[in-house]
């Protein structure tokens, strides 16, 4: 009796930790990959993506590239350093992606590798100089110089009471005339965001 007493409290103890399992598993749902949401309140991959467009948007459309479409040109851009300088960890290599696809896409202005890439490019160059075939290596000394380059900042203020905050966001960008050091445009955009939390903490 004792013994199937205590099968029953096993099985009994099992199911119970089953379903607590169970309860506790984590749910994924698929969403599309330009959809907009916004669990935390902080930077993330839609303000990336729409401050790039926008801005991209507006410096394509001031006088400083009718000057190139003037002469029949179409200048060659490279994005420099864009400086985190908010209260939160932002991986600025996804925006400078989303400025560089914007500017890319817009079919106006042609595009250089960056010092990473072209760091990488040219050792694989110097490689070739060795080890490929003379009518497949690519040569040296033939890149392509950049006339304008892209900098900013990503800025926030925030404002907090208890629970409640408000978050301002505030990118700043420049494109600067490489052989002048001459700004040719900046752009500003601003995001703000009320956010309510549970805990007080950001």
């Amino acid at each position: 009796m004792l013994r199937k007493l205590r099968i029953v409290g096993y099985a009994a103890l099992s199911l119970l930790i089953m379903g607590c399992a169970s309860s506790s598993t984590t749910k994924v749902a698929r969403v599309q990959s330009d959809s907009t949401m916004d669990l935390s309140g902080r930077w993330n991959d839609t303000d990336s993506r729409l401050v790039a467009d926008e801005m991209i948007k507006d410096a394509l459309n001031q006088r400083w590239i009718y000057k190139w479409e003037q002469e029949k040109r179409v200048p060659t851009v490279i994005v420099g350093r864009v400086t985190n300088r908010s209260h939160e960890h932002i991986n600025v290599q996804t925006f400078m992606k989303d400025i560089e696809r914007a500017l890319l896409n817009s079919g106006r202005v042609d595009f250089v590798a960056s010092r990473t890439e072209r760091d990488q490019i040219r050792d694989e160059r110097e490689d070739q100089q060795v080890n490929a075939s003379l009518d497949t290596r690519s040569d040296m000394g033939e890149e392509a110089g950049a006339d304008l380059m892209m900098t900013g900042s990503i800025n926030t203020i925030v404002d907090q009471e208890g629970k409640r905050s408000v978050i301002y966001y505030q990118v700043n960008m420049e494109l600067i005339d490489m052989e002048s050091n001459r700004k040719v445009w900046i752009g500003e955009k601003k995001i703000k965001k009320y956010v309510e939390r549970a805990s007080a903490r950001l």
